[in-house]
């Protein structure tokens, strides 16, 4: 029995009253308990005699009147079982025990009272009566509650928003739960109570009615749970008396009690009993439900299955860890929902995590391990997120699954830009790289150069430089951080790898891994002083708890401490190096001042202050200035005491510079002749030096103004002045006017005349150069985005050294377009350029999708945010400039068929898709787009060139236009309509040729759609929503369902979809996003759950913006639709408990249903095969 607690503490079922008597249970009844050991095996399941449905007749009316499970405290005492549990005021147990009080007194009174419960917690408002319990099958009940439910109701208690509610889910949950706890000891084998139950929610679970199926499914798979458990506290009780069986055989006959043997012997057979009853009870619920459910068309049913069979594998792996289970798991990880495929990885992982059930998990790993792999690229990032975490289970119990190629796949997902999946996959690397130690690291230091900390931070150096992503050097820390933190701040040993010199036979270092090395260790600092994620993965600054606030103000006087020392003998060595200077640099602004001072290190700021001086005096790279520039920026704050030290340093570095440029300058200007090349360097490069620091110091006070004014005004004059130089001249200027301009926002209006005087003197000529037509500036801009950025990838000439076919090279060229595209879209973003010029970019969106979808998609939806009306303008100008460029190709006379027309079709399709569900805030976004003057003109203006009697040239323009009718709301159809008459005549209301089809479809698409917004409980849904059913079809005599008769009406609606025009034809994708189109093999793909039979063919580019096109059926067992499991006979599958421990040799492995090609024929029609091409 302690075993049995321990098993029970691990998986969290309550089991207070399992392996005790209690008044509390249904144990002590003795009636209920002969009932029991006298029960007979003829009954029938989930039938009653009719003797026993005559029963409790009698008794029936006068209990009418009583409360549910008797249930009286609190002022409950009129309340039904469902309204106690849908306000969970009361303890599950004290109601279940209730329950169980009125079954003990008249058990048929009780199980009705069961019965009513679960019909209304599926949200029925009819209910079951005495005589329907007493007369009727269970098919009939549920035909005559299909009919009471109501039919302009769309939801019911599992879907219902709002505080009752939300809790409503786990009461009843619970309340199954507990019901089959307290009654497993004899209740539920009185073949009445459990056989009413099962037989009821297997027919609620085959019902055409959403809410039966979804409520009757969950609480079947938690039956079938509280059942796992029942079974084994069973098993467990059954190797108990074995083993007690056996130590008293074996003791002497002398000592040997024979009637201790005989007792041990019938409470084995007993329990063996219960056993085969239970097992009965589940192969009915698993054969009955979930043999059906785990592929219904609505996604919550098949999580529900698929979470629920994790727990029986996990809590009952002897009985349900095999490949006869697995194998729902594994084909259910092709599930179109992410929903559905999080769970089969959720359910996984607590598989895998224990690393006793790895042998079982052995042939699984090896059918379905690439499909998991596939998975870490999936457009759900919860399910991306999963499948690395499942990776990292899997590398954890064994490195030999996962070849090298598996976990490289893994490795670049570090760099991601959703922090959630970068963290998953940083975690994953530190256990494949960093988590294994060699023997000979045992007597390693921890820090230094010659440590075990050196060694694996010389592991991230390799790999940071392997990845050839150097510039995302952040991202790699990121990841790495919350696994790696204490091996990222270990900077001694970082120091030590870069000023130590290598030992005897030790390999040194090359360059490249140094730069590497100095990149990661400034990261780690950032990281540690900033405490939030780099720019592009985060969103946001979150405010920090104490315990945080505390570590960030340990790391930052540490590091101080560390680099206030090492700082200048790194620059010292490396002060040649500009990439290495950079970095080295930017340190001092992750400094705690105070630390120079109160540590008495003020010789080692001197001994910076010098090493700056010099990397000024040798470099004129503007990123190595501008980081001097704001090192002595960072340590010039007039709260701390070093502040006049350096104060003294900088000005004094500043008045050389002022002077040089000065005196160059002056002999500059005075040369009659052509400037000499060495004077011009050396004036660009002064120039340099003190433009850098002018950007973030005031310069004000050495008057610089002049003198880059005078430079400019004689380039002006002779034209020979260098590029270079006048760039650099205009630069300073700019930041002498910046300055000026900081100053009068602080001062008075004789600031204000001060810094006129000075942009009067700025040359207008220059001023006018630099201006210029911003008009053409804007054209200019465009059309280069449009010529080198919307081109072929075979057409791009960038590739280096002419390898067109380098991929390496190919992927560069494409990251540079991307780039170019960004910038000029953030130029629309920022009202910089008319958002109009949008519209060139918005119609590339289909056939760039791959390249550029992403960053049009982002553009669309700011722009939105921005001006809504402005943007509907542009998405129709740009529908109106592909609409023309089709006619200068095509003529007149093209066929609306053509996949030029249908591609335009099938863009603003995706484009009415990007204003989303909500209505009301696009609603005056999408009518200004129907109702503004210039698309209306534009589709009637042009008159037919064939003459008149014909319709307008661009009239077609309507049928494209009719993709946004959906969004209207009903009454701005009626004002649409109205306003598209005024541009029709009379002749044209009347005309009803082919040429005119744009026009009725576009007058059909304003006038349909006014009464169908009744939401249908029926389960004729999408996946994603309610299907629309039409008020008007009612009769208007009742509110209630009639379901049509026969098997044939049943489905009469499943074959009838609405018909569209066929679109641009391109391959369908899954879910998932994979590189690698050969790791998903053709005998593990899917078939799924839904029925395709319209024409319609989506462009499989934007899943997510998808609509669903399918009809949401169920999967009725009784019409025994040809599906997934054809070639499965789950008749002779039967859950088969493993047995006792005394005999684990008749255990055998249940055979290799993994395959799905032996469960797929040609001839099923009702799923949709997801391949990748």
């Amino acid at each position: 029995m302690i075993a049995a607690q321990e098993l029970h503490t691990e998986f969290q079922f309550p089991q207070e009253a399992d392996t005790q008597l209690s008044s509390d249970t249904d144990l002590e009844d003795p009636d209920v308990k002969n009932a029991k050991l006298g029960k007979g095996k003829a009954g029938k399941k989930g039938k009653k005699a009719p003797g026993e449905k005559g029963k409790g007749g009698a008794a029936k009316g006068a209990g009418l009147g009583r409360v549910n499970g008797h249930h009286q405290e609190n002022g409950m005492e009129n309340m039904t079982l469902f309204e106690v549990v849908k306000m969970g005021k009361s303890a599950t147990q004290s109601v279940v025990d209730d329950w169980i009080e009125s079954y003990k007194n008249d058990r048929d009174i009780a199980l009705l009272d069961l019965i009513n419960f679960f019909i209304q917690c599926s949200g029925c408002k009819g209910a079951v009566s005495a005589e329907m319990f007493r007369h009727m099958q269970n098919s009939e009940i549920i035909r005559k509650m299909t009919e009471e439910f109501d039919e302009d109701s769309g939801d019911y208690p599992l879907t219902m928003a709002g505080p009752l509610w939300k809790k409503f889910k786990s009461s009843f949950c619970e309340f199954i739960g507990v019901l089959v706890r307290q009654c497993q000891y004899s209740i539920i084998y009185d073949e009445y109570m459990m056989d009413t139950v099962i037989s009821l929610l297997t027919g609620l679970s085959d019902s055409q009615v959403r809410a039966f199926r979804h409520t009757s499914t969950l609480a079947a798979m938690k039956l079938m749970t509280a059942l796992v458990n029942v079974a084994l506290n069973l098993s467990i009780n059954m190797d108990n008396t074995q083993r007690q069986y056996e130590a008293e055989r074996n003791k002497v006959m002398a000592k040997r009690a024979n009637d201790r043997l005989e007792l041990l012997l019938q409470k084995r057979k007993e329990l063996q009993e219960n056993q085969d009853e239970i097992e009965n009870m589940m192969n009915a619920i698993f054969k009955g439900v979930f043999v059906h459910r785990y592929r219904d068309a609505i996604a919550e049913i098949r999580a529900i299955c698929i979470e629920e069979i994790g727990v029986w594998m996990k809590m009952y792996s002897d009985a349900f860890l095999n490949d006869s289970y697995l194998k729902y798991v594994g084909w259910t990880m092709h599930d179109k929902q992410g929903e559905v495929r999080l769970k089969c990885l959720t359910a996984l992982q607590g598989l895998y995590y224990n690393r006793e059930l790895n042998t079982r998990l052995e042939l699984f790993t090896s059918r379905f391990k690439d499909r998991i792999v596939s998975m870490t690229l999936d457009k759900e990032y919860d399910v991306a997120v999963q499948a690395i975490k499942l990776l990292t289970l899997v590398l954890h119990s064994s490195d030999e699954v996962l070849t090298a190629e598996d976990c490289e796949s893994v490795y670049h997902l570090v760099y991601s830009a959703h922090r959630p999946v970068a963290v998953a996959a940083g975690e994953f690397l530190y256990k494949k790289l960093f988590s294994h130690r060699g023997p000979e690291e045992e007597g390693m230091p921890r820090r230094g150069r010659q440590s075990v900390n050196g060694n694996l931070i010389k592991t991230t150096v390799f790999f940071f430089l392997e990845s050839e992503l150097h510039e995302h050097g952040a991202y790699l820390v990121d990841s790495l951080w919350e696994c790696a933190g204490e091996l990222l701040k270990d900077w001694e040993s970082m120091i030590s790898l870069l000023l130590d010199e290598p030992m005897p036979g030790e390999e040194g270092k090359e360059e490249h891994q140094e730069t590497a090395l100095i990149e990661i260790m400034l990261c780690a600092i950032r990281q540690a002083c900033e405490c939030h994620p780099p720019v592009g993965r985060g969103t946001g600054k979150r405010v920090l708890t104490a315990k945080e606030k505390k570590t960030q103000l340990d790391d930052r006087t540490r590091i101080t401490e560390i680099f206030a020392v090492a700082l200048p003998l790194l620059l010292a060595k490396y002060s040649v190096d500009a990439e290495k200077v950079t970095n080295l640099l930017q340190l001092p602004q992750f400094f705690d001042l105070e630390i120079y001072t109160t540590g008495r290190l003020e010789k080692h700021l001197e001994s910076l202050l010098r090493q700056i001086r010099e990397v000024v005096e040798k470099h004129t790279e503007t990123d190595v200035l501008e980081a001097c520039s704001m090192t002595y920026h960072a340590l010039c704050n007039e709260e701390f005491t070093i502040f006049n030290r350096v104060d003294i340093a900088r000005s004094q570095l500043l008045d050389e510079l002022v002077d040089k440029f000065n005196r160059l300058l002056e002999d500059f200007l005075q040369e009659g002749e052509e400037p000499d090349e060495d004077d011009a360097y050396q004036v660009l490069s002064t120039l340099k030096r003190i433009t850098a620091f002018h950007n973030a110091h005031d310069l004000s006070k050495w008057d610089l103004f002049t003198s880059n004014y005078k430079l400019l005004n004689t380039g002006l004059q002779n034209g020979d002045m260098p590029e270079q130089i006048v760039i650099h001249a205009m630069q300073c200027t700019h930041y002498v006017i910046l300055w000026h301009l900081a100053k009068v926002s602080e001062g008075s209006s004789t600031k204000v005349n001060t810094l006129l005087s000075v942009t009067n003197d700025y040359p207008l000529s220059t001023n006018a150069t630099l201006c210029g037509n911003y008009s053409s500036l804007q054209a200019e801009l465009l059309n280069f985005i449009l010529d080198h950025v919307f081109i072929d990838q075979d057409d791009d000439n960038n590739s280096t050294d002419g390898q067109h076919d380098d991929e390496a090279s190919k992927i560069e060229a494409l990251h540079k377009r991307r780039n170019l595209l960004a910038a000029y879209c953030k130029l629309i973003i920022y009202n910089v350029v008319e958002m109009n010029t949008g519209a060139d970019i918005f119609k590339q969106y289909m056939r760039y999708y791959n390249d550029y979808g992403d960053i049009i998609k982002e553009t669309m939806s700011k722009t939105r945010q921005i001006d809504k009306i402005q943007c509907a303008k542009t998405l129709i100008l740009s529908l109106q400039q592909l609409f023309n460029e089709m006619l200068s190709d095509l003529g007149c006379n093209f066929d609306r068929s053509s996949s030029s027309f249908c591609g335009i079709k099938e863009l603003a399709r995706r484009f009415s898709l990007t204003f989303g569900l909500d209505q009301l805030k696009t609603r005056e976004a999408i009518a200004m787009l129907h109702k503004t003057v210039e698309v209306f003109t534009f589709a009637f203006k042009e008159p037919s060139p064939q003459g008149e009697g014909n319709p307008p040239l661009n009239l077609a323009f309507l049928d494209i236009l009719s993709e946004f009718s959906s969004k209207l709301l009903r009454q701005d159809k009626k004002t649409v309509h109205l306003y598209l008459e005024r541009f029709m005549t009379f002749q044209m209301a009347l005309q009803r040729e082919d040429c005119w089809l744009p026009l009725i479809s576009y007058r059909n698409s304003l006038q349909a759609g006014g009464d169908d917004d009744t939401m249908s409980v029926i389960s004729g849904y999408s996946s994603r929503g309610s299907s629309i059913r039409s008020k008007k079809a009612k009769p208007a005599s009742t509110g209630k369902r009639k379901l049509p008769e026969g098997e044939d009406a049943v489905w009469m609606n499943r074959e009838q979809n609405v018909q569209t025009p066929v679109m641009m034809p391109s391959p369908h994708l899954s879910s998932t996003v994979l590189r690698d189109p050969k790791k998903m093999r053709p005998e593990e793909s899917y078939m799924g759950v839904y029925s395709i039979t319209s024409d319609r063919r989506s462009s499989g580019l934007m899943e997510d913006d998808e609509e669903p096109i399918v009809e949401d059926v169920m999967m009725s067992s009784e019409d025994r639709l040809e599906d997934l499991n054809e070639g499965m006979d789950f008749d002779t599958m039967d859950i088969d408990l493993p047995p006792s421990k005394n005999r684990r040799e008749r255990s055998e492995l249940k055979p290799d249903y993994f395959d799905p090609s032996s469960i797929m024929d040609d001839s099923v029609g009702i799923g949709l095969l997801l391949r990748v091409k």
